[in-house]
């Protein structure tokens, strides 16, 4: 599967949603249903593409100053929450993906992320994309045998980053992270 197709998928089950597009938080968060129905019209092969796919995207992402930024707008951070942040990224669309895998600082611009900066209700992460996917082949399919398999013959053959790349910094450090993610830094902390 192209980018480009992965990324309109996102995008098409986005506009679906229209204004609810953007917060994982509420409990009848309607993205995940539209992205999965969208998903179980593929053929089985292209689903599996799909989820290759996320892996590579979600690879891109596997970065020190988006995890410290991560961690900022989260109160901490470890592995499996960045992985939920990073997929919940995805789910944002791919400018917003994008701009703040370049810059993540650009996060403090999205308005759920200055809801969270107010302690107020809004979520960016999501757990997990990867199920997702599963359940739309599911229903294409009726069985995940053949998915478990292809996905892990196809994960197991990528070259995947082992750590984050990109320069990190002491995230406890205020001093630091108001100088290297002032937006977001202005938003979370005093």
């Amino acid at each position: 599967m192209e980018i480009d197709g992965w990324w309109g998928l996102v995008d098409g089950a986005r506009a679906a949603v229209g204004d609810r597009a953007d917060d994982r938080d509420s409990a009848d968060d309607p993205l995940p249903g539209a992205l999965t129905a969208a998903l179980s019209e593929l053929e089985p092969p292209e689903i599996i593409d799909f989820y290759v796919k996320h892996v590579e995207i979600t690879d891109s992402a596997y970065l020190y100053p988006l995890w410290n930024a991560a961690y900022l707008i989260e109160g901490g951070c470890g592995d499996d929450g960045f992985m939920d942040f990073r997929d919940g990224l995805m789910l944002l669309g791919r400018d917003t993906f994008t701009r703040a895998v370049a810059d993540p600082d650009s996060l403090a611009e999205l308005p759920v992320v200055a809801s969270m900066g107010r302690d107020e209700k809004g979520w960016i992460g999501y757990e997990s994309l990867s199920y997702l996917i599963r359940d739309a082949y599911k229903t294409a399919r009726g069985e995940t045998d053949s998915f478990d398999a292809a996905v892990e013959a196809a994960v197991k053959a990528m070259e995947r980053p082992e750590r984050p790349l990109g320069e990190t910094w002491d995230v406890e450090d205020d001093e630091e992270m108001h100088r290297r993610l002032p937006g977001l830094a202005a938003l979370f902390l005093s």
